[in-house]
């Protein structure tokens, strides 16, 4: 029963019918006060989307522990047991992302650190030493390395002394006003498509607008933020993927749907776990809890890569050899489709930093 308080007044806000009781017989809205404070609507946006009982609870426990469990008592009926398919996805995706960045990578800029620190080391070292090539033949000379891989070395920089990664990246163009150049003046050779001139100029502008420390921290950005729409834009795939794969009499599109809803909710769920699982034991530096994080982390993993072939074959109700041939299929197909998916992202995210 709900607690907020009446209106004294007894007209519908909603539909201005006459209102003798909580609920409006006529389209069905509460007869409460309107203004409420924060903390109330918080806990009522929070119970709008866990129901704040034990359907919540039981979804999340019968979600990481068994699979397909909750796929199947939707499908067959039990609804009210258990949270809506897709509120549920809402409700972990939207919980997931949020946390996940309010917490900064730190990694990267200890390691980064770290490094500095021993270049900075090493350096006054070989200067006390007073050699003055400090090079392959220096390092020798102090000892470092051998003559035999000296002269091993020495090879490796003979052949990749010209190699420019930087030329790499940029495709072999200095500047957008190089590769204007080269579309306008240049022989037909040397000319590209329309395609790939659009992409190289996006390229390289992204290149001379931004330094690399800007370019990594914007992409970073840019990926996250909208990963989660990356997602769930990708969901409808892999729903399609099981519905060619299974019996369309038998299956429709909306079953399929369903069980794609609760496994990538599986999913995001571990994931969080997971790092919070890596935020707890980052506290402590003592060695065996290293070992217990190590192991309670690839436990994790394996469990997320193993977890689609039960949930597979409980759902459909296949028999063991079937369901695996028809899971590793969709499953091969899957991850095909997310390496091409990322890397398109990824140009994507890149060609429109700002």
């Amino acid at each position: 029963m709900s607690k907020e308080k009446l209106r004294l007044e007894t007209n519908c806000l909603n539909c201005n019918h006459e209102v003798k009781e909580r609920y409006c017989p006529n389209c069905g809205q509460q007869n409460t006060e309107i203004k409420v404070t924060f903390h109330h609507l918080f806990t009522h946006f929070f119970k709008d989307l866990t129901h704040y009982d034990n359907s919540f609870w039981r979804t999340i426990i019968y979600l990481l522990f068994k699979p397909a469990a909750v796929s199947k008592a939707y499908t067959s009926g039990q609804r009210l047991s258990f949270l809506p398919p897709m509120r549920l996805y809402i409700f972990t995706s939207f919980v997931t992302f949020l946390l996940i960045s309010l917490f900064p990578a730190e990694n990267a800029k200890i390691t980064v650190g770290s490094v500095k620190n021993k270049v900075e080391q090493v350096v006054p070292t070989l200067d006390s030493l007073k050699i003055d090539e400090k090079g392959v033949d220096g390092l020798t000379k102090i000892g470092v390395i051998s003559q035999k891989e000296n002269d091993t070395l020495k090879k490796i920089l003979k052949v990749t002394k010209d190699i420019d990664p930087k030329n790499i990246t940029d495709f072999g163009y200095k500047s957008t006003k190089e590769l204007e150049w080269v579309q306008k003046n240049g022989k037909e050779g040397a000319k590209v498509s329309k395609t790939k001139y659009w992409f190289l100029k996006k390229w390289l502008s992204v290149k001379e607008e931004n330094s690399n420390e800007e370019i990594v921290e914007k992409f970073s950005q840019s990926f996250e933020q909208n990963l989660p729409k990356v997602l769930f834009i990708y969901m409808p795939i892999f729903a399609l993927l099981l519905w060619i794969f299974h019996d369309k009499k038998r299956w429709y599109f909306y079953d399929h749907g369903i069980f794609t809803l609760h496994f990538f909710s599986f999913l995001l769920l571990v994931i969080l776990i997971l790092f919070f699982i890596d935020k707890l034991f980052a506290l402590s530096d003592w060695p065996v809890l290293g070992w217990v994080h190590l192991i309670i982390k690839v436990i994790g993993v394996l469990w997320m890569l193993f977890y689609f072939f039960p949930a597979h074959r409980r759902f459909y109700g296949e028999s063991h050899m079937v369901s695996a041939f028809k899971s590793s299929l969709v499953y091969l197909f899957n991850v095909i489709i997310i390496i091409v998916l990322m890397v398109f992202y990824g140009l994507y995210t890149y060609i429109n930093l700002h």
